[in-house]
């Protein structure tokens, strides 16, 4: 198996609320014909919304409504500026702060917000790790 992601999937609980969320931080969709799900083309990878019961049926699991995924999804910025301004950007939207920025214990920059079905996002500076002119991270060896 290669060592990569290609696809992350949010079951959520209302595919329009969702989609509108993302499209309200300035997010295009892919794909728009497809039918009850939403794509968004990010960077290399693929993040995808998907009605949450459907998701479990798809993965022959049972949804027991579990507040905490225990999962993060994280936004890296170039700058501590721009990680106050992402996590005002989310909130505008719609999103529920978890965490106002603050410096953290591995020398950078963070704080969280949860999008409408509380998936937890961080949003990052972390001057160890190079931020490409693409979006994409280069990790140190």
């Amino acid at each position: 198996m290669e060592q990569r992601i290609s696809l992350i999937t949010l079951g959520v609980a209302d595919l329009d609320r969702s989609r509108a969320f993302y499209e309200g931080l300035g997010w295009r969709r892919s794909v728009k014909d497809a039918e009850g799900v939403c794509f968004f083309q990010v960077g290399g990878l693929v993040l995808s919304l998907w009605p949450r019961a459907n998701l479990a049926e798809d993965a022959n699991q049972t949804d027991d409504g579990g507040k905490f995924a225990g999962i993060a999804l994280a936004y890296n910025c170039r700058s501590k500026a721009d990680v106050d301004a992402v996590l005002a950007e989310a909130v505008a939207a719609g999103a529920r702060l978890l965490k106002p920025a603050t410096d953290t214990f591995w020398g950078g920059y963070s704080g969280h917000f949860a999008d409408p079905d509380g998936y937890a996002w961080e949003v990052a500076w972390n001057p160890g790790f190079t931020l490409n002119d693409d979006g994409s991270i280069t990790l140190p060896d």
